[in-house]
């Protein structure tokens, strides 16, 4: 496995995507000003237009950041799943145990969802960013939707729409999480 360096540049670029995107999962989008974001990272304003032409291009890079990072976590979690069982409902199991240990895993629970963030908040973007908050959950749709397609090739036939199922799951997620953030208790997304 190789480790790619990041240059100063890339390394800045990070830095800033990290502070947006933890005071967007605080605040939201909206309040997370390009000042605050430049002031804590300790660059000038120039330094931030360097790296993202607005702050929409910045919005872009940071769900295509967030999209990309889940799925890797995703597909790591259905592989060591799919290593421990060649049977799709046991290997499906496996990997919502899997989940849900990593969520107990994290001390202050989930930080939130990004895409969730920017649904509720899609007239301040680009239509280039609010498709791909769309894409990422058609995404999520179509990832449970061939898991649980070769469960239903293996399973007794039934009227299920497994699309329905499949968006069914990412709600129980998203909805998991926040109740986790509403009841101030992060073990309900892991239960």
């Amino acid at each position: 496995m190789t480790i790619k360096v990041l240059t100063k540049g890339e390394q800045t670029r990070e830095r800033l995507m990290d502070i947006a995107q933890d005071a967007v999962m605080r605040k939201g989008f909206a309040a997370t000003s390009i000042d605050e974001m430049i002031a804590e990272a300790g660059i000038t304003k120039s330094g931030f237009f360097y790296h993202f032409r607005d702050k929409n291009d910045l919005a872009k890079a940071l769900l295509q950041r967030y999209l990309d990072d889940e799925w890797a976590v995703f597909q790591t979690l259905f592989d060591q799943a799919d290593a421990l069982s060649e049977d799709p409902l046991h290997s499906f199991l496996i990997f919502l145990k899997l989940f849900a240990d990593m969520m107990a895993d994290l001390p202050s629970g989930h930080p939130g969802c990004l895409v969730a963030s920017y649904v509720y908040s899609e007239h301040l973007f680009s239509r280039e960013v609010r498709s791909m908050t769309t894409d990422g959950h058609r995404i999520w749709r179509s990832r449970f939707g061939e898991r649980l397609r070769a469960i239903a090739e293996k399973s007794p036939k039934s009227d299920v729409d497994l699309d329905d199922l499949a968006d069914m799951l990412s709600a129980v997620a998203d909805g998991g999480i926040i109740l986790s953030k509403s009841l101030h208790d992060p073990i309900v997304l892991p239960r």
